[in-house]
């Protein structure tokens, strides 16, 4: 699995004191079980609800190609809400 992002977003997001983390760190997301949903349809965006540093964090993110062939285009994260975690929690 590839991961690109904007990295002054991702320095921008890690100084947020409600985000704390960079793109970098959220990669976390997908080494452990995690629960993806598609967020909306132009561009495709997906939404994923997993585990990082120990706390659970929501990703949105766009599954894009290029010569090499898919990555993930990662574009911004949040810790998740309560609404989220249930989502989580019911899903696996």
């Amino acid at each position: 699995m590839r991961f690109k992002f904007d990295k002054k977003k991702s320095i921008a997001l890690r100084k947020n004191p409600k985000r704390g983390i960079g793109l970098e760190e959220v990669q976390e997301i997908f080494r452990y079980p995690y629960y993806m949903d598609r967020r909306v349809d132009q561009p495709y965006q997906y939404r994923a609800i997993g585990w990082v540093k120990g706390r659970l964090h929501s990703l949105i993110l766009e599954i894009r190609e290029d010569n090499d062939g898919e990555y993930y285009h990662l574009v911004t994260l949040w810790r998740s809400t309560r609404e989220e975690q249930k989502l989580y929690e019911e899903n696996l």
